[in-house]
């Protein structure tokens, strides 16, 4: 049975594929036959993939080289017996553990999603017999019986077919349920196109279908995204990739330096003992212990301020990751656009009139030549009563919420009438239909007839294809009066329109004597009543969101199943192309995508803005050659096709109310508003947790230099500690606390939006950074020896000396954490209040430093000494100076640029 797997059904005689599937289309399959099928092909639901234990997930979040620095700053205080520092530390390891290994469950569950979207009853024929099954239970070569509402249970080729449409724009993209046929098509379109065939989890709208099951399982068009899902990579971000490269060299350098201390101080014949513990108090001081709660508490700020901005995080590193997104890949249909069609523009009795309002509810105004129209013509409300009459789907009004029930093309016609003032009950009653031809794709119209109660004469409307229409028109009103029907000058709007990415249908009329169609009535004789041109318009707040987001550096790709014209369109609109750019070279279809090499795609698509007519593998293929490039992608969607570009994306963006569980599942970031408009919310908080991380590590970074180079100048020159490890922790933990976490609320710069997303293969810290670091970590070196030294010469006690010394090491940091609220401006510049944790933040840490110099149990516990006002006085002014040394240097810097320009 292998041959039956993987065939271009959709370009195969239907008769064949029954006989290939040895089936019957009146009596369907034997019993026997079934049994045969369920043995070779397996049940009709999507396998499970063998997923590592629990157990193992847990402990592998601690393969890190940031949880091994922590582990072992927890193993130094804990053998220094500093049972509670060992303790915090601990337990900032057990919640980032815990954070990675709840994330890494919830991955897995988008394949449960899919599991259960392919759960349905079907109505199959079995020898001969119609019964409900479930879907479960289906085979290749069922027969199945389809109608309006019921979810399509396996991949299948149409065999009968009465006015069926299915909405397939969870797969496809497509915003308009798919008109099907049993008609054979090339062997080389794409899924979208397939119009005799219906997939695995896509809905019926309307009419009814007998088809024959081709797929199941993991076979389907759902299966194979399935596959995809499973097989995708999850990205590493920018910070994760960043701090664990960073953490690494920390870690060898960390241990370098300890290493290096215990033999020098051997070579000076000290004793072993003694050396160790300056090992530790090095590697203790070197350690920056706050540095992973400062990431796990920016991150979880700025989940907690996306929430507010209905950007709903599922995995924290996605907020620092959106803040360097260099490529934003966004979904056409229901993302970018409304996914609701609307009445855009009326072409009647040559006048156009521009329609305004947003989605279904009926609310908007009738513009003419920019101006609103306050008077309708009687071809206008004939026109727009024709659409609303000649029409089988109806609005839907739930709690101001509007919707349509039908068929969206439709909708768009009823919304447009009763924008102009039109009421349903008052046309419902004074126009009763009386006969109704529906839709269909080889007639290409429909017709209804309604009764006009007030003249007493029946109304053959007609609404399909402007061909159609055209073909048994005879005349038009122009000017109030019916005259010969003008052609070409309809068929030159009809141009227009389309330019425009507009679908375009005609309406037409003739009075006729019964109330019922008969086919001769069909054939000419009508009057043109005009043209309505609608669309699946933009999100207005979507545009200004796109523009924002060029603005901040960022490219906008559209990756859509819509055709390529309507895309461009749009893109045009949105700002996502330039005005004038030419369509060639901005959009790429899925059949020209289909035949490029990667190679060639990985040159393309640095220059493409829209991708059009594109599958679900394809879109994955445009995120991977973005990140061949070296982008850091978001890829925003909603349906199932959506989903494993979501989970390869740097990030991934679901929609909360229109998006499936699958894509929900695949996606870092899910937006519970649906607006694209969100996202530029998100980015911009994204850039702001980013900048607050690098003003953390380059404020705690000097710190632990500086402790770093005390303890190994003492000892490389064979001077005496001037300061303890238990003193060194006091200043990493008491600052970070009360300093360094004050850094993560700082407010968002101004213009953050406007500057360029940082490089992807940028360090975590510039040149500048790494500079401005070692300045302050040598201040901090000189002035705590040198006041330790002053305090020694000066009669004091080696622990009043190292009480000095530890309170130059917390007031310099004081000082410069002013220098680091903003890294490029200067420090007498910037708004010092508009961040009163951190104020709150410097009140505690000096209140906590006055408890640590006078309480006498502070004393006891960290060797600690009272100190006198003038020492007080020295220490303020001597930490003061980092401001002006930073200022000093950040001047320096400019010279040097400004000489460089």
């Amino acid at each position: 049975m292998k041959h039956l797997i993987g065939q271009n059904w959709h370009s195969i005689e239907a008769k064949e594929i029954i006989e290939l599937f040895e089936s019957d289309s009146s009596d369907g399959l034997s019993p026997l036959s079934i049994n045969h099928r369920e043995e070779f092909f397996g049940k009709n639901i999507l396998k499970e993939t063998k997923q590592d234990s629990k157990l193992k997930k847990f402990f592998m979040q601690f393969h890190s080289a940031l949880i091994y620095i922590l582990l072992g700053a927890s193993a130094v205080t804990a053998f220094l017996q500093e049972w509670i520092d060992s303790g915090v530390i601990f337990a900032v390891v057990i919640i980032n553990v815990i954070i990675g290994y709840i994330q890494e469950v919830k991955a897995q569950e988008a394949i449960e999603s899919l599991k259960n979207m392919m759960n349905a009853e079907a109505i199959v024929i079995r020898d001969g017999i119609k019964i409900n099954i479930s879907s479960i239970d289906l085979v290749p070569g069922d027969i199945v019986l389809l109608e309006s509402g019921s979810k399509v249970p396996a991949d299948m080729r149409l065999l009968e077919c009465k006015n069926l449409k299915v909405d397939e724009s969870m797969l496809t993209g497509e915003s308009l349920p798919s008109q099907k046929n049993t008609d054979i098509h090339k062997e080389n379109i794409t899924l979208n196109d397939r119009d005799n065939m219906t997939y695995s989890g896509t809905y019926v709208t309307y009419g009814r279908a007998k088809g024959i099951v081709v797929a199941t399982a993991g076979y389907t068009e759902l299966g194979k995204i399935a596959h995809l899902i499973e097989n995708t990579t999850s990205m590493d971000t920018p910070l994760t990739k960043k701090i664990s490269a960073f953490s690494k060299i920390l870690l060898y350098v960390i241990l370098a330096l300890a290493a290096f201390t215990f033999v020098v101080g051997i070579l000076r014949d000290n004793s072993a003992v003694d050396m160790f513990m300056a090992s530790v108090a090095l590697a203790v001081g070197a350690i920056p212990e706050g540095l992973p709660a400062a990431v796990t508490i920016t991150l979880a700020i700025g989940v907690s301020r996306m929430a507010s901005k209905n950007a709903i995080i599922r995995k924290l590193p996605a907020v620092e990751t959106l803040g360097s997104v260099t490529v934003i890949c966004s979904d056409k249909t229901g993302t970018l656009t409304q996914n609701k069609m609307s009445v855009t523009h009326i072409y009647c009795s040559n006048n156009t009139y521009e329609i305004t309002g947003n989605g279904y509810e009926p609310k908007g105004d009738f513009l003419q030549d920019g101006n609103k129209l306050e008077f309708f013509s009687d071809e206008l409300k004939d026109l727009l009563r024709a659409g609303y009459l000649c029409n089988e789907s109806y609005l839907v009004n739930k709690d101001g919420h509007y919707s349509i029930n039908g068929d969206p093309t439709e909708g768009s016609l009823i919304v447009s009438a009763l924008k102009s003032g039109y009421e349903e009950r008052i046309l419902n009653k004074t126009f009763p239909r009386s006969d109704l031809l529906p839709f269909e794709s080889d007639r290409q119209f429909m017709a209804t007839i309604n009764m006009d109660v007030e003249n007493n004469q029946n109304i053959l409307y007609l609404k399909g294809s402007v061909e159609k229409i055209l073909n048994i028109c005879e005349f038009e009103f122009i000017d109030e009066k019916l005259g010969e029907l003008n052609k070409d000058k309809i068929l030159e709007k009809v141009k227009e329109f389309a330019g425009q990415g507009l679908r375009v249908l005609a309406i037409s009329k003739k009075l006729v004597a019964g109330d019922k169609i008969d086919s001769r009535l069909l054939d000419n004789k009508f009057i043109f009543l005009g043209l309505v041109a609608m669309m699946d318009p933009p999100r207005a707040e979507a545009i200004e969101a796109v523009k924002e987001s060029i603005g901040a550096g960022i490219k906008i790709i559209m990756i859509t199943g819509d055709h390529a014209l309507t895309a461009f369109s749009i893109a045009k609109m949105m700002s996502i192309v330039d005005e004038g750019a030419k369509f060639e070279e901005s959009v790429i279809t899925g059949i020209e995508l289909s035949k490029m090499r990667d190679s060639e795609l990985i040159e393309k698509v640095s220059h493409a803005r829209v991708f059009a007519r594109v599958e679900p593998e394809q879109k994955l293929r445009i995120v991977d050659a973005l990140q061949a490039r070296g982008e850091i992608v978001a890829m925003t969607g909603d349906g199932v096709n959506d989903a494993p570009a979501l989970k390869q994306a740097d990030i991934g963006i679901a929609m909360g109310r229109g998006g499936t569980e699958v894509a929900k599942e695949a996606a870092d970031m899910i937006l519970s508003d649906d607006n694209f408009s969100s996202i530029t919310h998100a980015v911009r908080e994204g850039r702001n947790v980013f900048d607050n991380l690098i003003k953390f590590i380059t404020w705690t970074l000097p710190t632990n230099l500086g402790e770093g180079l005390v303890i190994l100048f003492a000892i490389m020159l064979g001077l005496t500690l001037p300061i303890l490890p238990v003193q060194i922790l006091w200043i990493n933990m008491s600052t970070a606390i009360f300093l360094g976490l004050m850094l993560v609320f700082e407010p968002k710069e101004k213009g953050i939006m406007k500057r360029k997303p940082r490089k992807p293969n940028s360090s975590i810290l510039s040149k500048s950074m790494i500079v401005q670091m070692l300045v302050v970590g040598v201040y901090m070196l000189v002035t705590a020896y040198g006041m330790f030294n002053y305090a020694i010469a000066n009669g004091h006690s080696v622990e009043y000396a190292r009480t000095v010394a530890v309170n130059i090491f917390v007031f310099v940091e004081l000082f410069y954490l002013f220098n680091c609220k903003e890294l490029e401006n200067s420090v007498f510049k910037t708004d010092i209040l508009n961040n009163k944790l951190l104020l709150l933040g410097v009140g505690l840490m000096i209140f906590a430093q006055l408890i640590f110099t006078h309480v006498s149990f502070m004393n006891i516990m960290f060797k600690s000494e009272a100190l006198d006002i003038q020492t007080w006085i020295g220490i303020f002014v001597i930490a003061s100076g980092v401001l002006f040394v930073v200022e000093f240097k950040r001047f320096i810097e400019s010279i040097i640029v400004n000489k460089t320009v």
